[in-house]
């Protein structure tokens, strides 16, 4: 990850802000505020602003003045409550924003996730960088035999070389050209003082999906953990898995009880249908069952089984 010029003197302005406030704050999340956390080879993401904590959670189940109770381990048992029982309006109340520097095709696939306040780089205005997205050899896999939207093999090393080598060559090629059609460079400099240069807007087309674009983002802590619920299992897709880990550890230090109840009930936790349930009952009395007189799907029942590591001891 390289920073600008300008990236790096908005950093240092702002964390060099002196700021006092009687809001609730996160000591932890205070730490790394404004940092660029790095993400794939170009990308990062900076908490830059934020609301609330636990007790401000708390406080609003309790429909209370002050910071909630003085007990954390009363405060815990509260939270783990409200997750547990899908109790989701006290998670509402605070909210973060975060700046992120993502591939355009991430953008478009995060961005299906329309429950918060987005404000894009604007390339009808400013010229986008020179920069794209080439993954590491080892995440370049073929298309899953199974699963429509999903990887397979790890390709090896010549074929890898090869789709690396069309993506850097397109990406580089598009670029080209929409600095001919701008007649600019990405710098600033001109590229012929007698041309006139095509309105950004339209060349913008041009450019591949592995260019990266940057926002801001702003969502609540109940929008954020459904988002982080989806994107950062091990199914999502690899590259917008690694900015919701890194995401995962801001909330952490953020709202620590929050994370530790999200963890266990929704990360770590599974859900089970009615007739799923019927299963684990049989299961654990004793009784053998099969696919067949189960009433669920093929995918269904394997779901299950992985679910409870259970696809060896099935008769």
């Amino acid at each position: 990850m390289k920073l600008t010029d300008e990236q790096i003197k908005e950093i240092k302005d702002q964390q060099s802000q002196q700021n006092s406030t009687k809001r609730v704050t996160a000591p932890e999340l205070e730490k790394i505020l404004y940092d660029a956390i790095p993400i794939l080879d170009h990308g990062f993401i900076r908490v830059v602003d934020y609301m609330g904590d636990d007790t401000s959670v708390v406080q609003s189940a309790r429909v209370s003045y002050g910071k909630g109770t003085k007990k954390v381990s009363t405060d815990s048992g509260l939270i783990k409550y409200l997750m547990r029982h899908w109790h989701s309006t006290p998670f509402e109340m605070c909210e973060i924003k975060y700046h992120v520097k993502l591939p355009i095709f991430i953008a478009r696939q995060w961005i299906r996730h329309r429950t918060a306040n987005v404000n894009e780089y604007s390339a009808r205005y400013s010229i986008l960088d020179k920069e794209f997205y080439l993954p590491e050899p080892q995440h370049l896999a073929a298309q899953s035999r199974s699963n429509r939207q999903g990887r397979g093999d790890i390709l090896d090393g010549e074929k890898a070389k090869k789709v690396l080598n069309l993506l850097k060559g397109d990406a580089e090629q598009t670029y080209n050209n929409y600095e001919t059609m701008l007649n600019e460079r990405y710098d600033g400099s001109t590229i012929d003082e007698n041309a006139v240069g095509l309105a950004r807007e339209l060349a913008r087309m041009n450019l591949t999906l592995n260019t990266y674009t940057q926002w801001y983002w702003k969502t609540d802590l109940l929008n954020l953990m459904n988002f982080l619920r989806l994107r950062a299992d091990h199914h999502a897709q690899y590259e917008i898995r690694a900015y919701a880990d890194a995401m995962l550890d801001t909330v952490k230090k953020w709202v620590p009880i929050t994370y530790e109840a999200f963890m266990d009930y929704r990360i770590g936790g599974t859900e089970v249908s009615a007739k799923g349930k019927n299963i684990i009952k049989k299961l654990i009395k004793g009784e053998n069952i099969s696919i067949e007189d189960s009433g669920l799907s093929k995918r269904e029942w394997n779901e299950l089984m992985e679910s409870f590591d259970l696809k060896n001891k099935i008769i």
